[in-house]
């Protein structure tokens, strides 16, 4: 049974602070909390102060008394008295001279956009709970920050090998010379010898082909990315071949979900189940050569027939389907189920449907980046079948794993 930890600030100091006051109205706008605030920023400025002095020839700068500040915090507005010196050289840390926001406030507001609100949203949600009018503007001056985030986060150096890296792509509504077009962003998940997971990138396109997949391929290449072992692809032309001509090793696998996915886009509604049973057969087989068996029985039968679509449209990516088939059912369930990029890709669905259309590429790639941001920081337990999986991936990329898993 785990011990109760230490109150921060003792109970006899908050009794004190309490004496004679609601709790409720503490907590209220204006109340003890927004005056401890008050009191911990003005001490605060006042330290940096006697420190900015103390760094200096001693007279030759001193205290000019104080200037008044409104600053927005994620309670309200509250006032504070900023120490001034002689010199005039005085730059505050914790609220830098022309800073109008208390620090944490920005975070929280990106925070509420990473959940999906807009900026109006914000604005309402703000003015609602807190009395603050923040305008649409200043939400998107906050949020639009993160861009240089991004553009740091995009050019990251990354590891030389990844046993399984992921690729997928959601499609979103983007305003585009006055018009509001579908755009893929594509996202990347790799998965390191010791199962962590990390976002590679996210690269937006409108028109996908073999130029634009080898231009991200020779990208992860120019970011140190030395050797990708099983790239698992949602099926796209171009896409494996791009793959191969930067990492010539890497074994191309199509993703089962997005090949059952797309062979139901043929089918009519009413039939879907009875077909999805009927594919079973496929992507269970014991081995490549009872898949391909029982993939020739499903096209002879009632339903190959009434959809010939499917089998031909497995024909076509069967190059990439079979190394699927080599693998025990731990790691099948891995490669198959996807659940990592498919939970991923269930967030950002979310976030994109509560939008609509973004009015830019930028707004689009900053909302994205929030959440894979949130993400990443939520991935902490392995998959069970991790411990099979590498023993697997041991035995079948032999040196190349032993030297991702000693990197």
């Amino acid at each position: 049974m785990s011990r109760r930890k230490e109150p921060l600030i003792p109970n006899d100091i908050l009794d004190q602070l309490l004496a004679g006051t609601d709790a409720a109205a503490a907590l209220s706008q204006g109340g003890l909390l927004d005056a401890l605030k008050k009191a911990f920023a003005e001490r605060a400025l006042n330290a940096e102060m006697d420190h900015h002095l103390g760094q200096e020839d001693q007279g030759a700068n001193s205290r000019n008394g104080y200037g008044r500040k409104t600053v927005t915090t994620d309670g309200g507005r509250i006032e504070i008295e900023v120490p001034r010196d002689r010199a005039g050289s005085f730059d505050p840390q914790l609220i830098a001279k022309y800073q109008r926001r208390f620090p944490g406030f920005d975070d929280k507001i990106i925070s509420m956009y990473a959940r999906g609100m807009s900026t109006r949203e914000i604005t309402g949600h703000l003015r609602e709970l807190y009395g603050i009018d923040a305008s649409p503007d200043l939400i998107s001056t906050i949020t639009d920050a993160v861009l240089e985030e991004v553009a740091a986060w995009q050019q990251r150096p990354l590891d030389p090998a990844y046993p399984l890296v992921f690729f997928d792509a959601i499609r979103v509504k983007i305003r585009d010379e006055g018009m509001v077009r579908n755009k893929a962003i594509h996202i990347a998940l790799g998965v390191m010898a010791d199962e962590t997971k990390v976002v590679l990138g996210l690269w937006l396109e409108q028109n996908e082909g073999a130029k634009f997949w080898l231009r991200v391929m020779n990208e992860l290449r120019n970011r140190g990315v030395e050797d990708i072992m099983l790239a698992v692809v949602d099926g796209l032309k171009g896409f494996p071949d791009a793959i191969t001509a930067v990492f010539p090793e890497a074994m191309v696998q199509t993703c089962i979900v997005h090949l059952l996915r797309n062979s139901m886009d043929f089918v009519a509604w009413k039939d879907r189940k009875a077909l999805g049973t009927a594919l079973k057969a496929i992507y269970r087989a014991v081995d490549a050569a009872a898949a391909e068996e029982a993939l020739t029985a499903f096209e002879a039968s009632f339903w190959g027939q009434r959809y010939p679509a499917i089998g031909q449209s497995w024909r076509r990516a069967w190059p990439e389907v079979i190394p699927f088939f080599a693998f025990p059912d731990e790691v099948r369930r891995i490669v198959y189920t996807t659940n990592s990029i498919e939970a991923l890709n269930s967030k950002l669905r979310r976030a994109v449907r509560a939008r609509g259309h973004f009015p830019n590429d930028e707004a689009a790639t900053k909302l994205l980046y929030l959440i894979l941001n949130r993400s990443e920081k939520e991935w902490k337990m392995p998959p069970r079948e991790w411990n099979m999986a590498k023993a697997q991936f041991a035995a079948l990329f032999g040196e190349r794993f032993i030297r991702a898993m000693t990197a």
